[in-house]
């Protein structure tokens, strides 16, 4: 229920901060956002979820076996949380920034994350591609219409990737609720009739695959990851932060939820390809961002190498590894999105991203240095970040089954300290370029205060997240373990 409650909540609240505009509508989003979070956290906390669902569960379409079916466990109550939070932190980053269609602004972002929290919640197939879609309209305009100089460009591209993507989706769906119907008669989308149902062979490799680079496009894999860095630059902070945040980690959670379990033969056989996807994409995106000159481009690059990483721990096939996955999917929110809100402080500071024409702002601007510094660290992995607790997770859990894969995305680690070290040096050591720049006011350094608190503390105590998390891995491991997986 506390699904189907906060969906339409944020979308009535989207609606309503459409109607009044102006600064009512950001403060309307900020509020619903508060408010849907102390819910969220209240009830998840009572609750307590851990392999358990707490569901909600009524007929949709009937005749096609269609429900309202939501739920949440450890694994999808992280998520919800993550999300609202995230959504937060988009809300004051936009504050000042959108000074056009502000009421519609905040009714997509608001409609977006209600998409977002449905992926996350939704036990029904259909209804999962029906929330999959919501999330990405709105992300698409958000980009279009509050972009930067070529925005329309990005948005295309971002809208033929990832649609494309959820069209293999579809197509998997479908096909997997008609070979249901070819076996019992009837018509069922649900995860929990569909599980040790799926077909096996090639026909259960074939439509695996339609799930695989459907989640594969979203995370975004190599080679399906050129939409990301262009949308990335594009985008307004607001929308970076919510697409590097959210809308990657429904991909990585996809593909634990639905991939691994239900198809536990085909997954088996895909791992050796997907690890070396997830390799790739670590060290490649690692390269492609130490060459970046504009700040925000590179910060995408960075994604692609960090996602590289959960894609590496997913198809290991490990509970350690895949405990670091989703370790890595919070921490890589927080760690990435905060340099997406350093990125658009100094944009609105000196109207550029060019490497090159920043330099010495340390000077000016301490606390803001200071923030980037932190987050940084935490991006190439320092000890006592959550990333480190993520990747080394990540890291020790694949060595047994991979350990070659795990030797080559070790390199991924030198790298990210060589882009990390040259983005602060670029822009904040050397020679000043820059006099008497505006220092952090006090809503950006909550923002970015609230992104390098959760770092710290989970890289210094990530139980929580583990605990929270290991009975839906387990879940989504059984399969794997009853097959004898090993990569």
């Amino acid at each position: 229920m506390i699904v189907l409650v906060l969906v339409a909540f944020l979308a009535a609240a989207g609606l309503l901060a459409w109607i009044t505009g102006g600064r009512v509508a950001r403060a309307i989003a900020a509020v619903a956002l508060g408010l849907a979070l102390a819910f969220g956290a209240v009830v998840l906390a009572i609750a307590a979820p851990d392999s358990a669902w707490r569901s909600f569960d009524e007929p949709w379409i009937p005749s096609l076996g269609i429900r309202l079916q939501f739920g949440v466990d450890g694994l999808s109550g992280i998520l919800i949380l993550l999300a609202l939070v995230v959504g937060l932190l988009a809300v004051l980053v936009s504050w000042s920034e959108i000074r056009h269609r502000r009421g519609f602004f905040d009714f997509n972002l608001l409609v977006s994350l209600a998409g977002v929290v449905g992926v996350f919640g939704a036990l029904d197939l259909v209804l999962f591609y029906v929330f999959w879609e919501l999330m990405l309209v709105p992300m698409v305009l958000l980009i279009a219409v509050w972009g930067h100089e070529d925005r329309l460009r990005a948005a295309l591209k971002f809208f033929v990737f990832t649609h494309a993507g959820s069209l293999f989706l579809l197509a998997a769906i479908l096909a997997l609720g008609a070979f249901y119907r070819a076996e019992t008669g009837a018509w069922s989308f649900q995860l929990a009739d569909l599980a040790g149902a799926a077909p096996t062979g090639y026909p259960g490799l074939v439509i695996m695959l339609g799930f695989f680079i459907g989640f594969a496009v979203k995370i975004p894999a190599v080679p399906f990851h050129t939409w990301l860095p262009d949308a990335h630059t594009q985008a307004p902070t607001a929308g970076s932060v919510v697409l590097a945040g959210l809308l990657l980690k429904a991909g990585a959670y996809g593909l634990i939820r639905f991939a691994l379990p239900l198809f536990p033969e085909a997954s088996i056989a895909l791992a050796p390809i997907a690890m070396t996807l997830g390799v790739v994409g670590i060290l490649y995106g690692a390269v492609l961002a130490f060459s970046q000159p504009d700040f925000k481009r590179l910060v995408a690059y960075t994604s692609i190498s960090h996602m590289g990483f959960a894609l590496l721990g997913i198809y290991a096939m490990t509970e350690l590894a895949l405990i670091g996955a989703v370790l890595l999917l919070v921490a890589h929110a927080f760690s990435t999105g905060g340099l997406f809100v350093v990125a658009g402080a100094l944009e609105a500071r000196l109207e550029t991203r060019q490497l090159r024409r920043m330099g010495g702002l340390w000077a000016s601007a301490p606390r803001l240095g200071a923030a980037a510094l932190i987050l940084v660290m935490a991006s190439l992995g320092l000890p006592g970040l959550a990333n480190f607790a993520a990747e080394f997770s990540i890291f020790f859990g694949a060595f047994g089954p991979a350990p070659w894969f795990v030797a080559a995305a070790a390199i991924g680690l030198i790298l990210s300290a060589l882009y990390g070290l040259r983005l602060l040096q670029g822009v904040f050591f050397g020679p000043p370029r820059w006099e008497g720049i505006a220092d952090l006011s006090p809503r950006e350094a909550a923002v970015l205060g609230v992104a390098t608190v959760v770092l710290v503390v989970l890289g210094l105590y990530p139980i929580p997240v583990i605990d929270a998390a290991s009975g839906a891995i387990t879940a989504a491991l059984d399969p794997l373990m009853s097959r004898g997986a090993s990569p």
